[in-house]
C-alpha cells in the first residue's frame, strides 16, 4: 500500500463508519476537536571518529482523540490504531466537563498550498551510500587542517504522515519529510581545545545533501569556526553595543521574542507582551513576522496539526504589536482567528500555539555600516544553547563565535560571552538593521512543555545598544 496516498484508516484495516461514530460519539458536547492519526519513519546515522557509531531505524503509528469545551481539554492517545482502543479513548474524552457553547466550531479553510515533495527521504540512497557519505565527510574534515583532532557528522530523516478527522466529516492529510545533515570538529594545538559546527536540512530528500559542495561547505564552516575558537581571547564583560550577525543569530529572537508572542501566554496573561497589542513594543523599523509558507523549509507546514493553513502572520510592525500566533483554542477563547500555529510533536501531544519561521524582516543599513558605527563592543556571529523566562522576558545566551569590535573595526575573537537581558525591553533597544536579511540553514529545534518541534529563524545584522554582555575577562 502506498502510504504517500492511501489513508492511514484504511491501511490500519478500520471501518470508516465506526471511526466516525467513535469521534462523534467522543466529541458530542464538545466545542471543537479532532481524531488525529500518524505515521512516521526515522533514521538517524552517526559517524564519530573514524567509525559509524549509531545507525537506528523506527516506525511509529497511533493517534491522538481530543475534546476541547471551553477552556477544559480531553485528551487520549494509542499507539493501537484499532477500533477497541478509538472506543476506549472517546470514553475517556467524554469524561471532560466544560462550558459548551452549542456549536461546534467551523472547520479550518482549504486554502493551503503544497510546500515540499510527498517523496519518502529514507528510500534512497541506500544505506550503504549513506555511510559512504559520512566517511567521506569524516576524511574531508580531517584533510582540511592538521589541527583538527575529533570529528563527529550525522545525517537524520524523518517521514511522516498525518491525517485529520473532524466531527462535521471534515479530513485533512499531510504527507512532511523532513533531512538534517550535522557535522561537529574539535581543533587541538598543544593542550588547548575548541569545538566547532555547522549543519543544514529542510522538508525534502537526501539529493541535496549528497551534493559534494553542499557537505563540504558544512564542513569547511564547523573547521574555520574551531580553528576561528582556537584564536579567541576571553570575552570582555560589561554593557556594551552588540552586532548580530544575520541568519540563526535569530534564534535570539525566536526565544527571547517569539514564545512571548505566542496565543496561550498571553490568553493567560503569563507573557511580558500581554495586554499589549496595539501599542509600540521595539524599536520602529523592526518588523518581526511568522511564515510557515516558505516552501521546503524545515519550520514550514502545508497545514498545521489541527488542519489549519499555515500562513505569514506579521507580529510586530515598525514596532508595534499587531498580532499572536494561535492554534484554534485559544484564538477562539481570545476571539481571534487561528493563523496556522497549532503544532504538536507527535499523535501523543496535545496542539498548542508553536512558531514555524520566525524572523525579522531587512531594514536600510549595510552590515559593515553597522559595525562601523560601534566605538568598542560585541559582533556576535553563532549562538549556541539559551534559556529565557517567558514572563519577565529575561534571557541568556551562550555565544559561540563573537569578535571584538574596537574604533569600529572587527578584531580578536572572543570566548564565553553571554548576552543578557530582556527581551521585550531590548527590542526597544535596537538602534540600526541590516539589509543582508538571511534564514538558518535548517537546523532549529524548539521545545515547548516537553515537546520539540522543527523551526526556523532569521533576521538581518541588527546593532542593539547597551547590552549586558558576561565574558571571563
Amino acid at each position: 500500500m502506498d502510504l504517500s496516498t492511501a489513508s492511514l484508516i484504511d491501511r490500519a484495516g478500520l471501518d470508516r463508519t465506526k471511526v466516525a461514530h467513535h469521534l462523534g460519539r467522543g466529541l458530542e458536547g464538545a466545542d471543537d476537536g479532532e481524531l488525529f492519526l500518524e505515521y512516521r519513519q526515522a533514521e538517524v546515522l552517526v559517524f564519530d571518529n573514524g567509525r559509524l557509531k549509531q545507525a537506528t531505524y523506527d516506525t511509529a503509528q497511533g493517534f491522538g482523540l481530543r475534546a476541547v469545551k471551553d477552556e477544559a481539554v480531553g485528551y487520549a492517545h494509542a499507539s493501537d490504531l484499532s477500533e477497541d482502543a478509538l472506543a476506549r479513548a472517546a470514553d475517556a474524552v467524554r469524561a471532560v466537563k466544560g462550558g459548551y457553547k452549542g456549536n461546534y466550531a467551523e472547520a479550518p479553510g482549504r486554502t493551503n498550498r503544497k510546500l515540499y515533495s510527498d517523496d519518502n527521504p529514507l528510500g534512497e540512497p541506500a544505506f550503504e551510500a549513506k555511510v559512504k557519505l559520512l566517511e567521506q565527510l569524516d576524511a574531508y574534515a580531517r584533510a582540511k587542517d592538521p589541527r583538527v583532532r575529533q570529528v563527529s557528522a550525522s545525517i537524520a530523516a524523518t517521514w511522516q504522515v498525518v491525517e485529520i478527522l473532524r466531527a462535521d466529516g471534515q479530513t485533512y492529510r499531510d504527507v512532511r519529510p523532513l533531512v538534517r545533515l550535522n557535522v561537529s570538529v574539535v581543533a587541538g594545538e598543544g593542550d588547548r581545545q575548541e569545538s566547532g559546527g555547522h549543519g543544514f536540512g529542510g522538508r525534502e530528500g537526501y539529493a541535496r545533501f549528497i551534493e559534494t559542495g553542499s557537505w563540504q561547505g558544512a564542513v569547511d564552516e564547523a573547521v574555520r569556526q574551531a580553528l576561528v575558537n582556537l584564536e579567541a581571547v576571553p570575552a570582555p564583560a560589561g554593557e556594551m553595543d552588540v552586532v548580530l550577525g544575520s541568519g540563526w543569530p535569530g534564534v535570539m529572537l525566536h526565544e527571547a521574542v517569539g514564545h512571548g508572542l505566542e496565543g496561550d501566554f498571553n490568553r493567560k496573561k503569563t507573557s511580558a507582551f500581554a495586554g499589549l497589542m496595539g501599542q509600540r513594543v521595539a524599536s520602529k523599523g523592526v518588523t518581526v513576522v511568522d511564515d510557515g509558507t516558505i516552501a521546503s523549509r524545515r519550520g514550514s507546514l502545508s497545514i498545521d496539526d489541527e488542519g489549519t493553513p499555515t500562513n505569514r502572520t506579521v507580529l510586530i510592525e515598525d514596532g508595534i504589536l499587531v498580532g499572536y500566533m494561535q492554534d484554534r483554542q485559544n484564538a477562539r477563547l481570545m476571539g481571534m482567528k487561528p493563523t496556522g500555529n497549532g503544532r504538536r510533536e507527535s499523535h501523543a501531544h496535545v496542539p498548542m500555539p508553536r512558531m514555524t519561521n520566525t524572523y525579522m524582516l531587512a531594514g536600510q543599513h549595510d552590515p559593515k555600516e553597522i559595525l562601523a558605527s560601534v566605538k568598542n563592543g560585541l559582533y556576535a556571529v553563532n549562538f549556541g544553547g539559551g534559556q529565557v523566562d517567558i514572563t519577565s522576558g529575561k534571557y541568556v545566551f551562550q555565544c559561540t563565535e563573537a569578535y571584538k569590535i574596537e574604533n569600529g573595526k572587527v578584531t580578536a575573537p572572543v570566548k564565553g560571552a553571554m548576552l543578557i537581558g530582556n527581551g521585550p525591553t531590548d527590542l526597544h533597544r535596537i538602534s540600526m538593521i541590516g539589509n543582508d536579511f538571511a534564514l538558518d540553514p535548517g537546523i532549529g529545534t524548539c521545545g515547548k512543555n516537553g515537546q520539540g518541534v522543527p523551526v526556523g529563524v532569521g533576521q538581518p545584522s541588527l546593532r542593539m545598544d547597551r547590552i549586558t554582555v558576561g565574558g571571563t575577562g
